[in-house]
């Protein structure tokens, strides 16, 4: 290949992969429109983040996650309930949400020092979600004590962790089989 040719790949390849990320992104904010009303609302946010690390891997996967938020705090309507701001992400759900960009890092962090596979990418998500889980309940409670309903860690964890492991335990599975699909069709490649 000539070095005009490979300029014009290269920026093929960059243009897709922005395609991609804001694509994945628009994905979030569809997932987090399906909603069952809770303390914490049930959505499909979580496969749609876990799609996203597998298709586009590591390092896109969480542009991508970053983007969907940064949408949000403009005010663009993309979480949970129509609804977006600075004010969602303060609130007592927005740590979840933010939480999602750990579980980006914690993959691409395991895509870059672990050996690859299936298994490694599960674990990678699973412990992405922990730390998702465990920041989004740290910030939970802080935000409802500052306006002045007191959570104890037992009752936020009872309210905003414990009814969601087997719903999200089904759409990291729902995510793993739709990405080999897509991969087994070639429709995507292996990123880190």
């Amino acid at each position: 290949m000539t070095d005009a040719e490979l300029k014009e790949t290269a920026g093929y390849s960059k243009t897709l992969t922005i395609t991609l990320a804001a694509l994945m992104a628009a994905l979030t904010a569809v997932c987090s429109w399906m909603t069952i009303p809770a303390t914490v609302p049930v959505t499909l946010q979580t496969f749609a983040v876990f799609l996203t690390l597998m298709v586009l891997g590591g390092k896109t996967g969480t542009v991508s996650i970053l983007l969907y938020i940064c949408i949000g705090a403009a005010g663009v309507p993309v979480f949970a309930g129509f609804k977006g701001g600075l004010s969602v992400l303060v609130g007592p759900t927005g740590g979840y949400i933010l939480g999602f960009l750990f579980c980006g890092l914690i993959y691409m962090a395991f895509g870059k020092l672990i050996k690859k596979g299936i298994v490694f990418e599960i674990s990678a998500l699973v412990l992405g979600l922990i730390v998702c889980y465990a920041f989004g309940t740290i910030w939970f409670i802080i935000a409802m004590d500052i306006k002045e309903t007191a959570y104890s860690l037992g009752a936020a964890l009872s309210a905003c962790v414990v009814p969601f492991i087997i719903p999200d335990i089904l759409k990291l599975a729902a995510a793993v089989a739709i990405a080999k699909q897509l991969k087994r069709m070639g429709m995507i490649k292996k990123q880190v």
